[in-house]
């Protein structure tokens, strides 16, 4: 009987692994997307940004899964980082950092930004299969820098559909 049980433990333990398993899969391959496609998604940023005629710091980031524990992301700077006091990739930093715990694109005001936020709009965030994309850009007014960086979100996004 004892052999059985053993058996029965084993089999319902396997069956557990490998139910977790493809959540690692699509971590993987979700990453190994972004990866293959994060520079186009910089450098449609770039183009919106000089459309606008303005400068800044892009970034597009990857955030596995349902919630923020690890991310994967690309930065590029479109003619300059600093701009009089501003480091404008510190705020886009701060852009992401506020989406990566809301869940929402930046500047939403769904809560009082927290120690290391300022509440900066521009930032977009997309819900998509294996997790989420964000895509930033600091460096224009908060309706241009939402605008630049909506369009190299849209364009990772559907490369994951």
């Amino acid at each position: 009987m004892n052999r059985y049980l053993f058996g029965l433990t084993g089999l319902l333990l396997c069956g557990m692994l490998f139910a977790f398993a493809p959540k690692k899969d699509n971590a993987a391959k979700g990453e190994k997307i972004f990866m293959s496609h994060a520079d186009d998604a910089l450098a449609v940023i770039e183009q919106g940004a000089l459309k606008l005629n303005i400068k800044g710091v892009a970034m597009v980031i990857f955030v596995p899964g349902d919630s923020t524990r690890s991310w994967v992301s690309k930065m590029k700077v479109v003619g300059l980082m600093k701009k009089g006091s501003s480091n404008l990739l510190g705020v886009a930093s701060t852009k992401a950092a506020e989406m990566a715990d809301t869940y929402q694109d930046s500047g939403s005001g769904i809560r009082p930004p927290l120690r290391g936020e300022y509440g900066y709009k521009g930032g977009v965030i997309r819900r998509m299969g294996p997790g989420y994309i964000m895509a930033v850009f600091s460096g224009g007014s908060p309706d241009q820098d939402r605008e630049a960086a909506t369009n190299g979100a849209e364009l990772l996004v559907k490369y994951f559909n």
